[in-house]
């Protein structure tokens, strides 16, 4: 079993990851549903869209099993509060690392960990939004401006996330643009739309993979381009209002 982490880590493709651990999860006693990888595919276009520096594939390897041991029954209630620190000691029996498992454990505050990796912050934050997006059975998935705002308000409330302002940009952004298809909508709404008609997980990665990965990327990639040509004009026209000063400062020592 400690083979496992070396292996799922060295797979640097998304789709072929989640079907290795789709196939793997009943044998390493691992929770992995369609929820699961909705919210992964949220941190993937989130990472796209930031550019940040730091390593996508642990980050997406660590969305798709930090809620390893996760238990979605109203009788183990108390597990809501054990269960990332359970999934980070079942990781570590896996093979995975110390920081590994430190960045999974911190998909929520329970733990108490401190100083918390970054990149748990954005575990907390997809994790969170993803699930207010999804439908449960007392009510309907949130629309993305309304998760955002309790996102914002209720469950951080009290917390600070270093990422929490670029991913309400993200939000906010890619909530402008829409993904074309037989009825044009928005990426987050057709991400909703395939988790809630797809049956099971091979369903849902097959209407990823054929319909909506690329489509997405396509309008991120747009989204991008233009966020990079405004932060260049920008720049530019600071440093040109900076080379004016100083010109101006040289004549007058003249």
């Amino acid at each position: 079993m400690e083979e496992f982490a070396q292996y799922i880590l060295n797979e640097k493709d998304l789709i072929t990851k989640i079907e290795i651990i789709y196939f793997l999860a009943p044998k390493l006693g691992i929770n992995f549903d369609k929820s699961i990888i909705f919210k992964t595919e949220i941190a993937r276009m989130f990472l796209k869209y930031t550019k940040i520096k730091l390593d996508a594939n642990i980050i997406l390897t660590a969305c798709l099993l930090c809620n390893c041991k996760k238990v979605d029954d109203a009788q183990k209630i108390g597990r809501l509060k054990t269960y990332a620190l359970d999934g980070a000691e079942h990781l570590e029996k896996l093979g995975f690392d110390e920081k590994f498992c430190k960045i999974c454990e911190g998909v929520n505050r329970y733990s108490g960990l401190n100083p918390r990796e970054p990149e748990s912050d954005i575990l907390e934050l997809v994790d969170q939004f993803g699930g207010m997006l999804i439908d449960r059975p007392e009510r309907i998935g949130f629309a993305p401006d309304e998760a955002l705002v309790l996102l914002e308000h209720r469950n951080l409330k009290s917390y600070y996330n270093k990422y929490l302002e670029i991913f309400r940009e993200f939000v906010e952004e890619v909530e402008k643009i829409e993904i074309q298809g037989a009825v044009n909508t928005t990426i987050f709404a057709r991400l909703q739309k395939l988790i809630r008609d797809s049956k099971n997980i091979p369903e849902f990665v097959k209407s990823l993979s054929e319909e909506y990965l690329s489509n997405a990327d396509e309008k991120i990639e747009e989204l991008t381009m233009k966020k990079t040509q405004v932060e260049n004009r920008n720049r530019a026209m600071f440093t040109a209002e900076i080379e004016e000063k100083i010109l101006k400062h040289v004549k007058c020592d003249n």
